[in-house]
Order: structure tokens, then C-alpha cells, then sequence
């Protein structure tokens, strides 16, 4: 009998110090996942061209979620946009569907040494901070895209994507902007903007999770109106399953 109860007393105690281990390795898990967790939003717009450009207007869609919150829009509105030319007028426009950055200048005039194997570019960057977690899995449904998504379609990843950490799913989908401008008959002109939504965590070693959007097209000779960017997104890169973090 006495035997029994030692059994009893000994699988009792080991049970408990399991229990005790797992609840301490849990808290630990989750509180080195809590103070190490950074969420950060990396946008950029590059307009590049061969050719003098006047009387430029563009419309580019600007990242926002479904409902039209954009977490850059504090930055543009601050004109704190890295790399902005100082004669360019830049404000963000809302058409309901999309949120837009509304691009204005008397002209864009390259270098002498500007040819069509060296074009001008000019890029505007923005990168900040989120204060929530970044939704890496579904950003079309419920995070922060180029707007309005039209015609997307699942399609295979790239080679490169695919030995990436976790499970990564690819579309392509097309976007409308708006581009007016006066340029000589063989000027190429390109735009393209391009989005990194990233969660980083370390627990013993650094992890991550994130997506990567971008749109471009290229045009050629003058423009005036409305022309389609295509777009690709790369999502559920990186670590699915994260620690659960109490609130």
C-alpha cells in the first residue's frame, strides 16, 4: 500500500513540475515574443524616364486597407516623403475605392547625360512603423494593398520565393493610375511602387513573417489619362505560426 501511494506521490510530483515548466516556457515564449516584436510598413513610388517631361500630373494608388486607412498617409501629409523633389507638388486624394497620391510638377527634366540605357529616376520612399501586427497572410482581404485590386489570379511563384521560409502564395492582378504628361515622341517613361508589410520576433533566434506588393508600367511617347499598372503580391512568407500573445 505504501508502495502505491509512493508511486501515486512520485507521478503527481512529475506532473507538476511538467505543468510548472510548460506554464514558465510559455510565459517565456510569449513575453520574449511581446517586448521583441517590431511591425514595419517599407513603401516606395520611382517614376524613371529618357526624356524631358512638362506639365506632369499623376494619380498613383497609394497602400490603404478595405477601409481607406493608410499607414503612410501622416507622412505624406507632412510632405515627410524621402527623396521628393523640392518644385514637386504632392497631396493624397480619395476617390472612396482607392487612395491616391496626387503628383504634380511643370516638368521633369533629366540629366544631359541621360540616355535610354541610363534613364532619370526619382524615387520617393517611406518607411514606419505599425502599431498593430502586420497581416502577412491575407493583405488583398483585410491588410494594407495598392487599390483597387482588379482581376487578380493565384499563380505559381518564383523559384526564388518558393525555398523561402513558410508556405508563400503568389497573384498577379492589375491596378488603374492616372498619368498626364507632354514628352517627346520616343520618350520611355516607367512607374512603379512597391510595398513590404513585415513582422520581426526573436525567440532564441530571429524570426519573421511578410508580404511583398508591387505595380509598374511603362509607357511610351505622351500620355493623357487613365493606363493599367500590373501588379504582383507575395504573401505568407515567412513564420506561420506565431506565440498566442494575451492582450
Amino acid at each position: 500500500m505504501d508502495k502505491i501511494i509512493r508511486i501515486t506521490l512520485g507521478l503527481i510530483i512529475v506532473l507538476l513540475v511538467a505543468f510548472v515548466a510548460s506554464v514558465s516556457y510559455t510565459g517565456f515564449v510569449e513575453q520574449a515574443y511581446r517586448t521583441s516584436l517590431s511591425s514595419t510598413y517599407d513603401y516606395s513610388c520611382t517614376i524613371t524616364t529618357d526624356s524631358p517631361l512638362t506639365n506632369v500630373t499623376f494619380f498613383i494608388p497609394v497602400p490603404a486597407d478595405p477601409a481607406g486607412n493608410s499607414p503612410i498617409v501622416a507622412r505624406y501629409s507632412a510632405q515627410e516623403i524621402d527623396g521628393r523633389p523640392a518644385d514637386w507638388k504632392v497631396t493624397l486624394f480619395d476617390t472612396g475605392k482607392a487612395t491616391l497620391a496626387k503628383i504634380t510638377t511643370p516638368a521633369i527634366i533629366p540629366p544631359k547625360e541621360t540616355s535610354s540605357s541610363h534613364p532619370y529616376t526619382i524615387r520617393l520612399s517611406i518607411t514606419t512603423d505599425s502599431k498593430t501586427v502586420i497581416d502577412t497572410q491575407t493583405p488583398v482581404e483585410r491588410g494594407v494593398m495598392f487599390r483597387p485590386v482588379q482581376d487578380i489570379k493565384k499563380v505559381n511563384c518564383p523559384a526564388v520565393t518558393t525555398e523561402s521560409v513558410g508556405e508563400p502564395l503568389c497573384y498577379q492582378y492589375v491596378i488603374p493610375v492616372y498619368a498626364d504628361y507632354q514628352a517627346p515622341m520616343n520618350a520611355s517613361v516607367s512607374i512603379a511602387s512597391s510595398l513590404s508589410g513585415k513582422n520581426s520576433w526573436k525567440i532564441f533566434e530571429p524570426q519573421f513573417n511578410e508580404y511583398d506588393a508591387d505595380i509598374s508600367v511603362l509607357m511610351f511617347g505622351e500620355n493623357h489619362g487613365w493606363t493599367v499598372m500590373k501588379g504582383t503580391l507575395q504573401s505568407n512568407l515567412g513564420v506561420k505560426n506565431v506565440p498566442a500573445s494575451s492582450p
